[in-house]
């Protein structure tokens, strides 16, 4: 069981109340079939204590080496830091199975700068097309179906290509129309 907050105040008073379980109408002197208890509780906050917590939470510790404020403000620091996630996806686009670069082994230094300058290039062409699909999503006022079904209007592009494929691929699983002729003129025209 979970410990009551600090910030929780609770004040309980528990009262005993007569029971009777006949549903005739006892006499005034004939004692309770069982007692019941009741439980009236109280809760109160401490509006203090959450303040002083939701401040803590609230609050962010970023180092930085640009000192002077003139040239980096608290809140473009602060936008630098919450933009760093869409760094991390891509990092994470680049490291996906689905990327095929986990298959290629480069031992030369030359070839791991080029390997990783064609990575980068891949990574800047896949957000630049993500970036135009969302504005033109916007543009548009439409929306694209996310992972778990709900219409969002910045879906990721990883999210849209694997939909295009899993299209492509119902519909090259579709039987296909059987050749206009018979199998014998087939066997025969092929075998010449």
């Amino acid at each position: 069981m979970k410990r009551r907050p600090e910030w929780l105040t609770v004040q309980a008073d528990v009262s005993a109340v007569p029971k009777r379980q006949r549903p005739r109408c006892p006499r005034k002197d004939a004692p309770p079939d069982q007692m019941e208890r009741r439980i009236k509780a109280t809760l109160s906050v401490t509006e203090l204590v959450v303040t002083v917590r939701a401040r803590r939470k609230a609050s962010f510790l970023v180092a930085t080496n640009v000192l002077d404020p003139a040239q980096f403000t608290n809140q473009e620091l602060m936008q630098a830091y919450k933009e760093q996630g869409s760094v991390e996806r891509g990092i994470a686009f680049l490291k996906d199975p689905l990327f095929l670069a986990s298959s290629v082994f480069v031992i030369k230094p030359e070839r791991i700068v080029a390997l990783s300058l064609v990575k980068l290039a891949c990574l800047l062409v896949y957000r630049l097309a993500e970036r135009r699909l969302r504005e033109r999503l916007a543009a548009t006022g439409q929306t694209a179906p996310s992972q778990v079904k709900q219409p969002t209007e910045r879906p990721m592009l990883r999210w849209m290509f694997l939909s295009i494929e899993e299209i492509s691929s119902s519909a090259s699983s579709r039987p296909t129309a059987r050749p206009s002729m018979p199998s014998q003129a087939w066997s025969r025209s092929t075998s010449r």
